[in-house]
């Protein structure tokens, strides 16, 4: 390919993109950019930005089980201090928790999972 990419928003589809935002705002400290009963976003300044859009219908996605494509990252100094501080935010900690303490699995507001993880955790 000759002309680059180069990936500027991750949505998220969800029941109340406003909700969810603000969420992802207070986790984050990302500046909410945009928010209304449809559509959500945070990021100005970020090199990606984060938004929410709403899809009637929409369902959940399961963990462990179920549908779910793709989940967000999230590198913390430390894994039980920024999931308590997540926790108190809003987020739930699922009983299945691979990774044997690598990484911590939370689901947000709307049941989307993600993951915190040490920088060393990876290396």
């Amino acid at each position: 390919m000759s002309v680059p990419k180069q990936l500027s928003t991750v949505v998220v589809d969800c029941a109340d993109p406003a909700a969810l935002a603000t969420f992802y705002q207070k986790a984050t400290g990302w500046e909410l950019t945009h928010s209304d009963q449809d559509f959500a976003s945070l990021g100005s300044g970020t090199p990606v930005q984060l938004a929410f859009v709403r899809v009637d219908g929409y369902e959940a996605p399961g963990w462990p089980g179920g549908a779910k494509y793709m989940h967000l990252d999230f590198t913390v100094a430390d894994l039980e201090a920024a999931a308590e501080e997540l926790l108190d935010l809003g987020a739930s900690r699922p009983d299945f928790q691979p990774g044997e303490g690598q990484w911590i699995v939370l689901t947000d507001p709307e049941g989307h999972p993600f993951c915190l993880t040490t920088a060393s955790a990876g290396d």
